[in-house]
């Protein structure tokens, strides 16, 4: 079959022959139709995120769309490496697969499943947000950001607050359900303020792509809120800026604070696919928007170091 495949670490994926994957015992075949670069689909492929197996060669990509042999279309996620999504078939456990309405077709599934996934997961899995409560997303000018603020207004958010530091995107998450923003452009002691001013109103979940100098200015500024019993649950999704923080003992102390990570084995593998089913069916009625650009997966050696800016790659097979 045709694939995606990478050779070796820190080697951009080519357009190559590789084995065609055989279903095992409960294993259901899709024939691909569309997959989306993502920055874990990036991270798998150097060889550098902490789900890497360590073997090569293999074909890049952990989820797509496609059809069943029966016709139907599906999200899947995780084929059984050496195998990956960015080929013309897998083969893959029907518990790692989830219906696509008909609403969305294959090339806006694939942008938002991940992404979707990723923000549903860490709202409903990690952070059991309740409706009317106020969220502040930490660096939501990306995609995830950007459909993180939208799943959080499906989900009931009352109030959102996001950070970024694209100054024309931070004006279209307004648009998206954003309440507030705060550029990251600003200095230390004004983002310090802006943050300390967004606690004095009360924070309740905190979802954060960035770790690095803004989530310790947030973390510092949470004592702010005016009652320090009041439960403040702060998830972090990425590491885009750094991936260490001073955290004062004392901070830990001094409120009703709790810190959690989101993502690969933080959640159980049934959990993360109710998440993406969940998120795929509220897709229609809450008119999730992103950007995407599409590829041919012939041109995928090029594609992959191409600059979409905010859109979302999406390689068709």
């Amino acid at each position: 079959m045709k694939a995606a495949v990478v050779r070796a670490a820190g080697q951009a994926p080519v357009y190559a022959e590789f084995d065609t994957p055989r279903p095992g015992p409960g294993q259901v075949v899709v024939q691909v139709s569309a997959s989306a670069l993502s920055r874990l689909t990036r991270a798998r492929a150097s060889g550098q995120h902490y789900s890497f197996d360590g073997g090569w060669p293999f074909v890049a990509g952990v989820d797509g769309v496609g059809r069943l042999e029966d016709g139907s279309r599906v999200f899947f996620a995780f084929p059984a490496p050496p195998f990956g999504a960015m080929a013309t078939t897998v083969v893959i456990d029907p518990a790692n697969c989830a219906p696509v309405p008909d609403a969305l077709d294959d090339v806006t599934a694939a942008a938002l499943g991940n992404p979707g996934m990723s923000g549903w997961m860490a709202l409903r899995e990690r952070a059991a947000l309740q409706r009317g409560e106020t969220v502040l997303i930490n660096g939501a000018t990306g995609s995830s950001g950007q459909m993180a603020v939208q799943v959080a207004r499906s989900l009931g958010a009352g109030r959102i607050v996001v950070t970024g530091r694209n100054p024309a995107m931070l004006q279209r998450l307004r648009s998206l359900g954003a309440d507030e923003t705060i550029p990251l452009t600003e200095d230390a002691a004004t983002l310090r303020a802006r943050f300390e001013a967004a606690f004095a109103t009360g924070v309740d979940v905190v979802l954060d792509y960035l770790w690095g100098e803004s989530a310790s200015l947030i973390l510092a500024s949470s004592a702010r809120m005016p009652d320090a019993a009041r439960p403040l649950r702060f998830v972090n999704i990425g590491a885009m800026t750094g991936e260490t923080i001073p955290l004062p003992a004392g901070m830990l102390r001094s409120r009703a604070i709790t810190l959690m990570g989101s993502g690969l084995g933080s959640v159980s593998q049934d959990r993360l696919m109710a998440s993406l089913r969940d998120v795929l069916a509220s897709a229609p009625a809450a008119g999730y928007q992103i950007e995407t650009e599409t590829a041919p997966l012939a041109d995928v050696a090029e594609a992959w170091t191409r600059d979409t800016g905010n859109r979302r790659l999406v390689f068709r097979i």
